[in-house]
């Protein structure tokens, strides 16, 4: 299991270097390696992968050996002398390379068994990864929301202000304070998500539910894409499996034929035979030893020749199931690949609407301090700026978990 292990610690330092860019990315890779040693599904993988394995050793047997033993309840009396009881012993072998064959068998089950480890541990790097980025698209929001809270409260004592000299309305005010409601709900709304996604998150490393996850407060899209070498998909181990499980298919081909040979036999009789009374010859009760050699011949073979028809027909299935599965896979790159690509767009579009909403912010600042304000303004003007915040930080998270589907399928 070394070198699963090794792999691993390959594989998810380039899912770091690709994902975050800062050393708080080390947060999410302790994550990692946590629920990389604790998660019961990798656990499930590893023992049935070593299960699997210890069947190369159950494959290396012979059948049982046979013995007999005999007592003669009528002794038959031979020249020699009455026959008294007899012990036998039969050993059954298989073909020349049977049991090689058998061996090899197995070996190519375990190897495709192994991918399974190899997928599972992907797709648990790919589960934390992205509940990772969800928790931090829950706090990432709620600090928004926190901000337009504390700049609504700015602009219900500038409304109050205005109220006092005739300038506003009791109207305007209470529509800010309502509006301050409204986003104090979906604070409170996100925070009840956040814990229901630190309990999902802490389940995937095996651990209690009310631990707090720390996730990084701040993360921006890289300026520049990465290259993708889409070819790395045709060696995802969800295909390799199936190219193994083709492999395993042909060493149980091999078996089949080796099975369907005869088996060879060899055995030992041993008869106790006891001396004739009163009389003095040669050989008088000399035990009688005889070697045996026997074969066993399958000559109603069809269920050889059946086998031999189902191995055929499960290689086309496997390579049915392969080409369903790489088209599947190709679909989820393209698809993963495209949604970055739209969440760069989105993110870049956003980041100029906040801006202006910005500058439109000042502008109605700077008419406050001219004597004018129009507070429906005011509350426009945030509803814009809070709506382009909130697309903002979906389009880091969705670019960051399109990153991590990408990772997981060309990594």
């Amino acid at each position: 299991m070394k070198n699963i292990d090794k792999k691993f610690q390959v594989i998810f330092a380039l899912c770091c270097l690709f994902f975050v860019f800062n050393m708080q990315s080390q947060d999410l890779q302790s994550y990692v390696e946590e629920a990389m040693a604790n998660n019961p599904i990798i656990q499930k993988f590893e023992l049935q992968y070593k299960r699997v394995s210890e069947k190369i050793n159950e494959a290396n047997t012979i059948p049982n050996t046979e013995f007999g033993a005999g007592y003669f309840a009528s002794e038959p009396e031979t020249r020699t002398g009455a026959q008294r009881f007899k012990i036998s012993v039969k050993q059954m072998l298989p073909w020349f390379g049977t049991i090689t064959s058998r061996e090899n068998y197995i070996s190519s089950v375990a190897d495709a068994t192994f991918e399974e480890v190899v997928i599972a541990k992907r797709k648990l790097i790919a589960s934390v990864s992205q509940s990772y980025y969800n928790l931090y698209e829950n706090k990432a929001k709620q600090k928004v929301l926190e901000e337009n809270i504390k700049l609504l409260k700015t602009y219900e004592i500038l409304a109050l202000t205005s109220l006092e000299v005739g300038k506003a309305s009791a109207v305007d005010v209470l529509k800010l304070q309502m509006r301050q409601n409204e986003i104090t709900q979906l604070k409170e709304v996100l925070q009840q998500r956040f814990l229901a996604e630190q309990t999902a998150f802490n389940k995937l490393l095996n651990r209690d539910k009310k631990i707090v996850v720390n996730v990084v407060s701040d993360l921006t899209i890289p300026t520049e894409n990465f290259e993708i070498d889409a070819a790395n998909l045709a060696v995802h181990p969800e295909l390799l499996k199936y190219d193994k499980l083709y492999r395993s298919i042909e060493k149980s081909e091999l078996l089949n034929q080796k099975e369907s040979s005869p088996m060879i036999g060899f055995g030992l009789d041993y008869i106790n035979v006891s001396e004739r009374p009163n009389m003095n010859f040669t050989d008088n009760g000399k035990d009688i030893l005889m070697p045996m050699v026997s074969i066993s011949i399958p000559i109603f073979n069809n269920s050889y020749k059946s086998k031999t028809k189902q191995n055929k027909l499960q290689q086309q299935e496997i390579l049915a199931k392969k080409q369903d599965r790489k088209n599947t896979l190709e679909t989820l790159l393209d698809k993963a690949i495209n949604n970055r690509i739209s969440s760069r767009i989105s993110y870049k579009t956003q980041t100029k609407n906040l801006k202006q909403a910005k500058n439109a912010e000042e502008i109605l600042i700077k008419n406050y301090e001219t004597g004018t304000i129009d507070f429906n303004d005011v509350l426009d003007i945030q509803e814009l700026q809070l709506k382009f915040q909130m697309n903002q930080i979906e389009s880091v998270k969705t670019y960051y978990v399109q990153s991590t589907i990408i990772n997981y399928l060309i990594q």
